[in-house]
């Protein structure tokens, strides 16, 4: 068994509101982390991704949103109006936080940890577009990674964090 691998936890991020949130809060859940954007041929991926936390309907599912400007300029809108497009136009429910960058120098830290090997001990894959999807275990462990091409109703990825919520982590 591996000692201190490294997690989520630790990491501080901003709500949409401009509070801080430790991801600490989301402990002991699978959790599919998701970059987003309001105007992105994929942005129709907000309201299946609420079909998705729906339909898996487990209190130990969370999904995060981080908007991000990062690619063609896609998300134009900032705190609020972020938060009313992704209710308004898709339903969303799940956490959607404050816009941030998730590549090159100037990454948020979370996602230079989700993206690099050598932070979390896992696996290397930069988003490359919007809707980049990194799924976390119950430990907080980077486990996996979708692309945005990869639907969020698929059954791959469905499956992987079904199987992620039956595992139990305590002991």
């Amino acid at each position: 068994m591996k000692e201190n691998i490294p997690n989520i936890y630790s990491f501080k991020v901003k709500k949409i509101t401009g509070e801080d949130q430790l991801l600490s809060a989301y402990r002991n859940k699978v959790v599919l982390i998701v970059n987003t954007a309001s105007e992105c041929g994929f942005t129709p991926q907000l309201g299946e991704l609420q079909q998705l936390k729906d339909e898996i309907n487990n209190p130990d599912f969370e999904i995060l949103g981080f908007p991000t400007n990062d690619f063609g300029k896609q998300e134009p809108l900032n705190g609020d109006d972020i938060s009313s497009f992704c209710e308004i136009n898709h339903g969303v429910k799940f956490p959607v936080f404050d816009k941030i960058m998730v590549r090159g120098v100037h990454a948020h830290p979370l996602y230079q940890f989700l993206s690099d090997k050598k932070l979390n001990t896992k696996l290397s894959s930069i988003p490359r577009w919007n809707f980049h999807k990194y799924l976390i275990n119950k430990k907080g462990e980077v486990e996996d990674y979708f692309f945005p091409f990869t639907k969020p109703l698929s059954s791959k990825l469905k499956k992987k964090v079904l199987r992620l919520l039956a595992h139990n982590t305590t002991k």
